[in-house]
């Protein structure tokens, strides 16, 4: 079994549950696109958002650019803000601690590393097919976003748009590989799946938080949903602030497939 081989074994064995997260996720935007048309151009809506808690509006991006009745506005608010993220999360999170410390804790990793493969190139193949599942649902995110477009009226930038998809994929693929990296440093799924957990919810708060909690704002810069822009549709993406987070994303992978080679792992 070679490396290639892994690879396309971890997206063999996982199509059914990628294909089910691609249907949801498509099916959910499309849903909350459908909405949009009854609150268009609403001004009752938007002095509603007006009138929500400033921690909520710092969260969501509220009145940072086009606002709650516009499309670029309404998406960006109701699935870039925080929904779209989350469920990315959840996917790469659980892709990650389940691809080495998942077949751990079941008893399989003996038999997959009794193959001719280097420990480190069978996390790199893993890591591999983590980041083609975290890719396949934002593609299936961006699709339903583009096919419902014209439908709706949201009348979204096309360029904005793949630029937030891209960012929506590099954060999932930083915290997948964080948790693959985890699982394969320490062989614990709980910690695989609560340090990438704690520390995305950490980041989530200091970049919705900085701007009200003035002692949290020189922390802002460790927060890789500061980092991307938490608003890509209204204020576009920090192009720095992505290539930083997919070279954090490397390196990480990089430090699991090193680490995992100093493991007893008593295997053949």
């Amino acid at each position: 079994m070679t490396a290639a081989e892994l690879f396309r074994r971890g997206l063999r064995d996982h199509r059914r549950a990628l294909a089910a997260w691609c249907l949801g996720v498509a099916g959910y935007v499309a849903l909350v696109a459908a909405i949009f048309p009854s609150i268009h151009g609403s001004p009752e809506f938007e002095r509603l958002a007006e009138n929500y808690p400033e921690v909520l509006k710092s969260f969501f991006g509220i009145g940072e650019g086009g606002g709650l009745a516009t499309g670029v506005g309404f998406v960006d608010i109701e699935l870039f803000s925080l929904m779209l993220p989350l469920l990315v999360l959840v996917l790469a999170v659980g892709s990650g601690a389940r691809a080495f410390a998942g077949e751990e804790d079941a008893g399989r990793l003996e038999l997959v590393l009794a193959y001719p493969v280097r420990r480190r190139n069978t996390v790199l193949a893993k890591g591999l097919a983590v980041a083609v599942e975290v890719l396949a649902v934002s593609l299936a995110a961006g699709l339903a976003l583009v096919l419902f477009d014209p439908i709706v009226g949201l009348d979204l930038p096309g360029a904005r748009l793949a630029a937030a998809l891209g960012t929506l994929a590099g954060l999932g693929i930083l915290f997948g590989w964080l948790a693959l990296a985890v699982g394969a440093a320490l062989g614990s799924r709980a910690l695989a799946i609560g340090v990438p957990a704690a520390l995305g919810a950490g980041g989530y708060l200091v970049n919705g938080l900085h701007g009200l909690a003035g002692w949290l704002d020189p922390f802002r810069v460790l927060s890789p949903f500061w980092l991307v822009g938490s608003s890509p549709l209204q204020t576009g993406v920090r192009g720095w602030g992505f290539l930083v987070v997919l070279l954090l994303a490397a390196l990480v992978l990089g430090a699991g497939s090193l680490l995992v080679e100093r493991r007893d792992l008593q295997t053949p």
